[in-house]
């Protein structure tokens, strides 16, 4: 959910949700089949990100996701170290 109070234009929210989608797809192995709720609580103020797709923005909203997904589950899946072969273990 992105309330319009804490992203005025709709293309920043849009933003925001493509971020959460495309991090909800990299940690979909590692999540449990359930329904998941991101709320956004966090003003992204336009005078700090003047463009809803510019790059700064995509960062802090990612940034704050993985933060959020981190707590959850720990790293990304393609972050993880690789499991040691069976020889090895």
């Amino acid at each position: 959910m992105v309330p319009k109070r804490w992203a005025k234009r709709a293309v920043t929210r849009n933003t925001i949700k493509r971020q959460v989608y495309h991090l909800g797809v990299e940690f979909a192995p590692v999540l449990k089949e359930k329904a998941h709720l991101i709320r956004l609580r966090r003003d992204f103020d336009r005078k700090q990100f003047v463009s809803a797709t510019s790059d700064a923005l995509k960062a802090a909203v990612r940034q704050e996701l993985l933060d959020l997904f981190g707590q959850v589950v720990g790293a990304p899946p393609s972050r993880r170290p690789a499991p040691l072969p069976e020889s090895q273990a």
